[in-house]
């Protein structure tokens, strides 16, 4: 009963929807009145299209923070108390892979590529490479809660090598790849994952939740502009050798 209660306090989650939306549906507004004079048919359908945003949003946000901040906080104090913590980093794996499969701004993205590149950038491998790069990266995340290093010798060695790449990728992949550094850090992802390093790092001894917990996302953000930027220097390359 307390659950179904909470899941129906929907009162700040939609007081944060229409802060974010008000803005645009007033700009919008001005943008009718003065420019645009779109005919009535077409009002009809983007005033639909917002209720149904408002509604989805709302819905979504609420699952999120019901649901998924939770279930990865839980799971994560699970793993802290596994025997043998090393399966943590497969795991991890697989729970990264999966969290970004699911992210809606990952698939929206790699469908304007494809559409923008006329198809000739399938969705379905950019989909691929940015969901193995956040595994991986979800994966060393859990490599450095295990054994305490500073997130430095992560995140520096990380961007020194993106930069290394900026020399030799296309400016296409480049732009795309900055791009989705932000789109693999979605609700979906961030939600699961940082409460499941923040919930693993506090079941663990020595390990402060704050310290260790925190810094994960900015991995995540940064394991798209690596492999998106790898899937470019490959594409580049096998079209290079082609006829």
């Amino acid at each position: 009963m307390k659950e179904l209660l909470d899941f129906l306090n929907f009162g700040p989650v939609l007081l944060e929807v229409l802060i974010a939306l008000v803005p645009l549906l007033v700009i919008f507004i001005i943008f009718q009145v003065f420019f645009l004079r779109l005919p009535r048919e077409s009002i009809s359908v983007i005033v639909r299209g917002i209720v149904l945003t408002l509604l989805g949003l709302i819905l979504f946000l609420q699952g999120v923070q019901v649901g998924f901040l939770p279930v990865g906080s839980e799971v994560g104090r699970l793993l802290g108390d596994l025997t043998f913590r090393w399966l943590i980093v497969p795991l991890g794996f697989c729970f990264g892979l999966v969290a970004t499969l699911a992210e809606p701004a990952v698939r929206i993205m790699s469908y304007e590529v494809e559409r923008a590149s006329s198809g000739a950038i399938p969705s379905r491998i950019i989909i691929l490479f940015l969901s193995l790069g956040v595994a991986i990266f979800v994966a060393l995340g859990m490599v450095r809660i295990l054994t305490g290093l500073s997130i430095y010798y992560f995140i520096i060695p990380g961007y020194l090598a993106a930069m290394v790449m900026l020399k030799f990728s296309d400016p296409t992949f480049t732009a795309i790849a900055f791009d989705s550094g932000g789109v693999a850090t979605g609700p979906m992802t961030v939600t699961f994952v940082m409460a499941m390093a923040v919930g693993l790092a506090g079941a663990m001894d020595n390990r402060d939740p704050v310290l260790d917990g925190f810094g994960l996302i900015a991995l995540v953000a940064l394991a798209p502009i690596i492999s998106i930027m790898t899937f470019g220097l490959i594409y580049s390359a096998r079209k290079r050798r082609k006829p």
